[in-house]
């Protein structure tokens, strides 16, 4: 099996943590959402990856070569953005039988390992949610097979919120729909959206049933990675019993990175220092710091701080009377 991770896009979503560094590899938890991805394939029978990169696409190759360099991966550049299934048929030329594709804005706990035996032509992971009109949903059938897909529904009738990844056995089929929909110019919105292309194929008798999730975490906004780095703190990467006795004040979960140097401060919960980080003076807690930045004096919450960059504020001091109100804000 291959494994399709397209990450083209801008991650406008995320500037200005996304003008310099591309969106898979904003720090969660001590790692890269990349990371995180890759992580859940371990020990799974993948022949290759192909990476469909765009904009600052070279950070993603070094990546993939330093901190992944026994996974066989290839990389493929979608230049102008058109949409999901025209960045999925630019992988044609490489792949054959069965795929995943698996979109980075999408952290998942979910069991892979018996794709081997699957007996459906596809396999579509969803989560129930309570909005679904900001997602694609998948619209199941009295036979329980799928029978279209709508993106971005303007009612609440069907909720189960595709994901973000895909299993397809026949990839030429997959990518015979997506040429299809191309020609007869098929869009929404002004995008060729991979839901069109699966439904061009549901409508040609391909048999599509949906797998459950558990665990779906976003990285797409900035609330929605607090939200994920939250959630991986809390579920096994939390180092704060390394950070003991140091001369500074840990609140677990946390993740410090080794060359992260802090002093006289109160880190965490649910923050992520990275390398190279210097802390002075601050209380850290929910926010995301990226590597060699450095803060001093100050108070975060729910932050997202960038690599090399500079927070200096100073305390106050204050004689309130009764009755009094002071806010900074």
């Amino acid at each position: 099996m291959k494994v399709i991770i397209p990450l083209a896009g801008f991650g406008t979503r995320l500037r200005p943590q996304t003008y310099t560094k591309p969106k898979p590899l904003i720090n969660v938890a001590g790692k890269a959402v990349l990371g995180h991805i890759l992580d859940k394939f371990a020990g799974l029978d993948v022949e290759e990856f192909i990476i469909v990169h765009g904009h600052l696409g070279e950070q993603i190759q070094h990546y993939l070569a330093t901190q992944y360099p026994q996974y066989r991966a290839r990389f493929v550049e979608q230049k102008e953005l058109i949409g999901q299934a025209d960045a999925i048929l630019r992988c044609r030329p490489f792949v054959d039988g069965p795929v995943l594709i698996v979109f980075v804005d999408t952290l998942f706990e979910a069991d892979l390992s018996g794709l081997a035996r699957e007996k459906a032509d596809a396999v579509i992971y969803v989560k129930e949610v309570q909005d679904p009109r900001r997602f694609g949903v998948a619209v199941v059938g009295a036979e329980g097979w799928i029978t279209r897909f709508v993106e971005k529904p303007e009612s609440m009738d069907n909720r189960l919120a595709v994901i973000g990844m895909y299993y397809l056995k026949d990839s030429d089929a997959l990518m015979c729909a997506c040429q299809e929909l191309m020609e007869r110019d098929i869009q929404t919105k002004g995008e060729y959206f991979l839901a069109d292309a699966f439904n061009l194929m549901v409508e040609q008798g391909q048999k599509f049933r949906t797998e459950t999730v558990e665990v779906w975490e976003d990285c797409g906004k900035p609330e929605t990675v607090l939200h994920t780095n939250r959630y991986l703190l809390e579920h096994g990467h939390d180092n704060s019993a390394q950070h003991r006795d140091n001369g500074y004040l840990v609140v677990p979960p946390v993740h410090i990175a080794a060359t992260a140097v802090i002093q006289n401060s109160v880190i965490g919960p649910y923050a992520t220092i990275s390398d190279g980080c210097h802390i002075v003076g601050s209380i850290i807690r929910d926010s995301i710091v990226d590597e060699d930045a450095l803060i001093e004096d100050t108070t975060l919450d729910q932050s997202l701080i960038g690599k090399g960059a500079l927070v200096k504020s100073s305390y106050r001091k204050l004689n309130v009377g009764d009755s009094s109100s002071v806010d900074f804000s």
